[in-house]
């Protein structure tokens, strides 16, 4: 598959044709960029590698995040060094691989009376040590309540010790993706978007051999053989492992966002802040010429067929962090443009607050699949 036709029409019918015939090293279900990362790694080790996504690739997940690419500061709170670690590092090699499409991003972090800013100050500074070094790099400082104040002018001066300043990244999600199944496809990689992957196809000892496959667009089937069959589906991951007979483990979680236009909260970057009402943190940055503010972290139970969509809950929540430290800007919902909302693919272990739920990631090798 070359660069140019991977949405060729033409192509699409030849491959289409072609799939039970093919024989397949790997078949990914799911074109996110976790499938997207899998299938360039695969074509670049010469394995003839098929990529089938039911939607529009990156319709998920991949397309509905906050567009950061960070460190995981927040993990080194609950002493997940590995998990930091690991996000540090692949921030970094983003940043080096994808210039122009992975950007720096300056951050600020508000300090505030009644937020344990004494300790916070102590225990922040610890953690972004930390980050820094696992970055290679020296980046954080702290701030004065007046520094603080002139690098993010409308913050509420009310109760404000000063704060940090450290260095992430953020980038457009979608086009990452594509970016990667462009690379992919360059390496000889195939993908077919608009095709389901709606059942294993099990050996005499019920283990994966290949998928049944549903063309979206025109309602055929097909099946694609292959020696691995890798499940990259995300938060719809559950719909294949359960065919193999294992228990549900993913717990959806939806992380929603409000959108402003910049000339109502203006920000030359990124700043974040407790929340007044639970105490997690609350980021707000400029995004493509407007400030995109974030995240919850909430339940979304299946199914999840349909758009997932913020509610009118999450919308008080966050304006009410706004409101709390930005009233000089007296922002309201009139002021929204847009919102937006996706879901993690978060490993559920039963645990009561959505946000005490670990972020580490898992590879599940059960039954051949």
């Amino acid at each position: 598959m070359t660069t140019e036709n991977i949405w060729n029409a033409a192509w699409r019918e030849e491959t289409w044709r072609s799939l039970a015939d093919s024989e397949w090293d790997v078949v990914i279900a799911g074109g996110g960029i976790t499938g997207a990362g899998i299938l360039r790694e695969a074509s670049r080790l010469n394995l003839r590698a098929l990529l089938v996504e039911q939607r529009d690739y990156a319709w998920g997940t991949s397309s509905r995040s906050s567009k950061l690419v960070h460190g995981g500061l927040r993990y080194l709170k609950t002493g997940q060094l590995a998990l930091t670690r690991a996000s540090v590092q692949g921030r970094e090699q983003l940043l080096a691989e994808g210039q122009g499409l992975i950007d720096p991003l300056g951050f600020l972090l508000a300090q505030y009376e009644g937020d344990g800013a004494t300790a916070g100050r102590l225990v922040y500074g610890a953690g972004l040590t930390i980050y820094d070094l696992l970055a290679l790099q020296w980046s954080h400082r702290y701030y004065s309540p007046l520094d603080f104040q002139m690098m993010a002018p409308y913050i509420s001066p009310t109760g404000l010790r000063g704060g940090f300043h450290y260095q992430d990244a953020q980038t457009d999600d979608a086009r990452l993706v594509l970016r990667v199944m462009r690379e992919a496809a360059g390496d000889g990689g195939t993908a077919l978007n608009y095709v389901r992957a709606e059942q294993l196809l099990l050996d005499g000892a019920d283990r994966p051999v290949g998928l049944r496959l549903r063309d979206i667009l025109t309602g055929r089937s097909a099946e694609a053989h292959a020696r691995v069959i890798i499940n990259a589906t995300g938060a719809w991951a559950d719909n294949l492992r359960v065919q193999v007979g294992e228990e549900a483990r993913i717990r959806p979680l939806r992380g929603s966002h409000l959108i402003f236009p910049a000339w109502r909260f203006p920000l030359a970057q990124a700043v974040s802040f407790m929340h007044p009402i639970d105490g997690r943190p609350v980021f707000a940055f400029p995004w493509e010429g407007v400030t995109l503010v974030g995240t919850t972290d909430v339940d979304c139970p299946p199914p999840l067929e349909n758009d997932p969509s913020i509610t009118g809950d999450e919308v008080a929540y966050l304006m009410a962090a706004i409101t709390a430290h930005f009233p000089a800007l007296s922002l309201t919902l009139s002021d929204v443009v847009a919102t937006f909302a996706g879901i993690r693919p978060v490993i559920g272990s039963g645990k009561a607050d959505p946000s005490d739920e670990s972020r580490d990631h898992v590879i599940w090798q059960e039954n051949g699949l």
